[in-house]
């Protein structure tokens, strides 16, 4: 008898995770597992699955890119990649881009460009906020404002300091000679779903450019239409220096990249920086068939559109459950805090049919592809209604 994926799981990958659903099948909003059940993912693979699973564009595009040219390296060009960098810039900046294949490879980029950027002046030292999420590397990780995701890895790397989201005169009090960026999160996602505040955003764009510092933002988890924007610092009609992207970017196949303005686009030249997998056709077929989906089906109406319809429900269920602490977040990135541990919580809600992530101790992250519907909202309201 073979053995099942999970005690093939357990006897030959390493236990950096512990998942419990064997996952077969996804289709839009829904995904069953071996044993034939469906359910609700408002989980989107984490933020990644904005156009829904396996969306009959991008599955068509892959595969048509699979047979005609699927790695050629970055020592060529590919027809591909400067197709997606135009839109990309486009969208946001009007500068340049560098792909990569996740969101920690995209923050590198960045940590790498603004010490090549400060390093005539000897600036180096990088700003970013308690509470935040960078990735796993062990750069990002030090980025990381979370000492639970640092401990057992030290010594941490060198050149990052921390300051308080949405509190200016924190971030000012970290600034030292040698700071040369800030990075930021328009909305934690891993701290909570926490939207930073208007006055917070703006303020920040005045200081970075008050003291000649470079004001960075990590889109990993908020853009590619998430806030109902293409990237998450748009609703705050503020421009940055430079963004990371990721999750989102693909469709569900693999890719980051990092964009910045056109002064700073040159920073980098040959033999700087580089990435093996960075850009391939078939990233980039995903990529492009990802954004025009979103274009298309304007699903960036429908992130503001479910979004209110879906915290309004939640807000509208806290009268009758107790353990509902708030409601916050931006689009459909959506945290129902809870005064209550909220993992418990999500194993109840995984039983009943509707998949969503603790983050932090007590907040429930529902981030479901932006394609989902009115129908779909409800019945997810309906879940948690009765699970609660």
């Amino acid at each position: 008898m073979q053995p099942s994926p999970k005690e093939l799981f357990g006897q030959y990958v390493m236990p950096t995770y512990a998942p419990g659903l064997t996952l077969v099948r996804g289709a839009g909003v829904s995904v069953w597992d071996d044993a034939g059940k469906e359910y609700l993912d408002f989980m989107a693979g984490i933020a990644v699955n904005n156009v829904g699973h396996c969306h009959p564009a991008v599955v068509a595009a892959i595969a048509k890119q699979a047979g005609t040219l699927m790695h050629c390296s970055n020592l060529f060009h590919n027809e591909l990649q400067p197709r997606l960098a135009q839109k990309i810039s486009r969208l946001a900046l009007g500068g340049k881009v560098f792909f990569c294949n996740s969101g920690a490879e995209a923050n590198e980029c960045l940590f790498k460009l603004a010490r090549k950027w400060g390093s005539m002046d000897g600036r180096h030292e990088i700003v970013t906020m308690k509470n935040s999420f960078h990735g796993r590397t062990l750069a990002t990780m030090t980025a990381t404002g979370q000492t639970k995701y640092q401990k057992g890895f030290e010594p941490l790397m060198p050149g990052f300091a921390y300051a308080e989201f949405n509190n200016l005169d924190s971030v000012k009090a970290a600034l030292t000679p040698a700071t040369v960026a800030v990075l930021c999160e328009a909305v934690q996602g891993e701290g909570g779903i926490v939207p930073a505040t208007p006055e917070f955003m703006t303020g920040l764009r005045a200081l970075c450019t008050e003291k000649k510092i470079l004001l960075f933002f990590d889109e990993v988890q908020a853009g590619i239409g998430r806030t109902g924007k293409w990237f998450g610092f748009q609703n705050y009609g503020i421009r940055p220096d430079g963004f990371s992207m990721a999750k989102a970017l693909g469709g569900g196949f693999p890719i980051g990249a990092a964009a910045v303005t056109p002064e700073l686009s040159d920073v980098f030249q040959p033999g700087n920086h580089a990435s093996t997998f960075g850009g391939t056709p078939l990233a980039c077929a995903a990529a492009l068939a990802t954004l025009e989906t979103i274009e298309k089906e304007d699903l960036l109406g429908n992130a503001v559109r479910m979004g209110v319809r879906f915290m309004d429900g939640l807000k509208a269920l806290a009268p009758k459950h107790a353990c509902i602490q708030s409601v916050r977040g931006v689009g459909l990135m959506v945290g129902l805090v809870l005064n209550v541990p909220a993992k418990p919580v999500e194993a109840k809600l995984r039983e009943n049919g509707l998949l969503c992530i603790a983050t932090g101790d007590h907040v429930l992250r529902f981030v479901p592809p932006l394609v989902v519907s009115p129908a779909q909202i409800d019945q997810a309201l309906a879940v948690l209604d009765r699970t609660l």
